[in-house]
């Protein structure tokens, strides 16, 4: 990779790191369906997942949860695919595409929102590598996390190049992992997982909520898939690239963690879901290395991605350039993760991922849908208005109807708002004229 310095936009003239933080991708160095789907593909095998995945079939029984985890990507893969379309065929990234539905000075808004938010997913992933080898080989847990945070800070560096590399990689060793967990757990018990009733009782979630729970574990990188898909040749190819996760690979994490669940291979179901690391664990030998190697390539990859996000993001808001601001966010969410503040986030990262579906919906209805119609939506205060209504829907769902999807309301209740506003707006000028 060439480490000349990138020259201007306005030459036409690009170093091979260029990463085009505030300028669309140019034709000439977009990258091949198979390149950006790696990027996407890899990013869900994570061992997050595996818990939420446990969790779900715990709380619903096998069946039930694997038809939340079908609805749940379904859902994902409409939002995050038209996301896509956009970023394919104009070659921006969020923070440029949001400035087309917000407007150029209103779009700072919910760019450095997500571009924030994702770097407290990278802390709390992080900080989740200490403490998951601390808690099962007994490492330091400041001292590893901080040793994981600097490889994760040093991968992302390398741009998206490495995302793809790390995707790849990531993905087979999640899914052969998994397989051995499965057949361990398998060989404990007797009976078909397919018969799993649930364990969880009064504690269950809602099937609404365990659809919530798959769509809000991505919707922050997902409304952000600009700044991966943005790479892609056209609309199509970008679309492709997201189903490669949503619903592929996303499905096949989560359902690995349902079906550990469904043998019995978790200790502690209702609080692990279908953390298999341990099971690995437990069965010594080859297994040992192999669990700490999946450790930091599993977590790397989602941390290299959700880095990748915030400094590309706050890259274009501030006009600085992704690699330096890659250090500083990098620095950040290290110093948080090894402070221990990241074990806090958790609840707060997916309540604030509630409110993030009405951010896509009115770009995907402003930029992909009502066009197609002949329609203008006015950038700026209408989609603040839709955004808002969105977010307070979804917020209200979720403290009192939890047997629903929050986030799905969120999304439904922005796009009905964008439209009733476009079309009043609309209608209002014609008898106006």
């Amino acid at each position: 990779m060439s480490t000349t310095t990138a020259a201007p936009a306005s030459s036409g003239i690009h170093s091979e790191a260029d990463e085009f933080e505030t300028t669309p991708v140019p034709p000439e160095r977009r990258r091949s369906l198979a390149s950006v789907s790696a990027v996407w593909f890899g990013f869900p095998m994570v061992l997050t997942c595996a818990v939420f995945g446990g969790l779900i079939v715990y709380s619903l029984g096998f069946w039930t949860g694997m038809l939340a985890i079908l609805v749940g990507n379904l859902c994902l893969m409409g939002y995050v695919g038209a996301l896509s379309v956009i970023a394919g065929r104009t070659g921006k990234n969020f923070a440029l595409t949001a400035a087309e539905t917000f407007g150029r000075v209103g779009a700072f808004v919910p760019s450095a929102f997500l571009a924030t938010i994702v770097i407290g997913w990278f802390a709390f992933q992080t900080g989740m590598a200490g403490a998951i080898l601390n808690s099962t080989l007994g490492w330091p847990e400041r001292t590893t996390t901080l040793l994981a945070g600097l490889a994760f800070v040093g991968l992302t560096l390398l741009g998206i190049r490495a995302l793809s590399v790390i995707g790849v990689i990531a993905a087979p060793v999640y899914i052969v992992l998994g397989i051995v967990a499965i057949v361990l757990a398998a060989g404990d018990r007797s009976g078909a997982p397919t018969s799993y009733q649930g364990g969880a009782g009064a504690a269950a979630m809602s099937f609404g909520a365990a659809v919530t729970l798959v769509i809000a574990a991505f919707i922050d990188s997902g409304t952000m898939t600009a700044d991966f898909t943005r790479w892609s040749r056209n609309g199509k190819e970008a679309f492709l690239a997201a189903v490669s996760a949503f619903p592929v690979s996303n499905s096949l994490a989560l359902v690995i963690g349902g079906v550990v669940v469904a043998l019995g291979g978790s200790a502690d179901p209702g609080t692990d879901g279908g953390n298999f690391l341990g099971l690995l664990i437990d069965h010594g030998g080859v297994l040992v290395p192999l669990a700490v190697a999946f450790v930091f390539i599993n977590l790397g990859s989602v941390c290299a991605h959700c880095l990748y996000n915030g400094a590309v993001g706050w890259s274009q808001l501030t006009g600085g350039r992704m690699r330096r601001l890659t250090l500083i966010l990098g620095a950040v969410g290290v110093a948080l993760a090894v402070a221990g503040i990241w074990s806090y986030f958790e609840y707060w990262l997916s309540l604030l991922g509630v409110i993030v579906p009405p951010i896509g919906a009115v770009v995907i209805l402003g930029q992909l849908v009502l066009p197609r119609f002949g329609i203008r939506a006015r950038a700026g205060l209408p989609a603040f208005i839709a955004w808002a209504a969105g977010a307070a829907a979804a917020l209200l769902a979720h403290a009192y109807a939890p047997w629903l999807s929050d986030a799905v309301i969120g999304f439904v209740t922005a796009a009905a708002v964008l439209v009733l506003f476009t079309l009043t707006s609309r209608r209002e000028k014609e008898l106006a004229a």
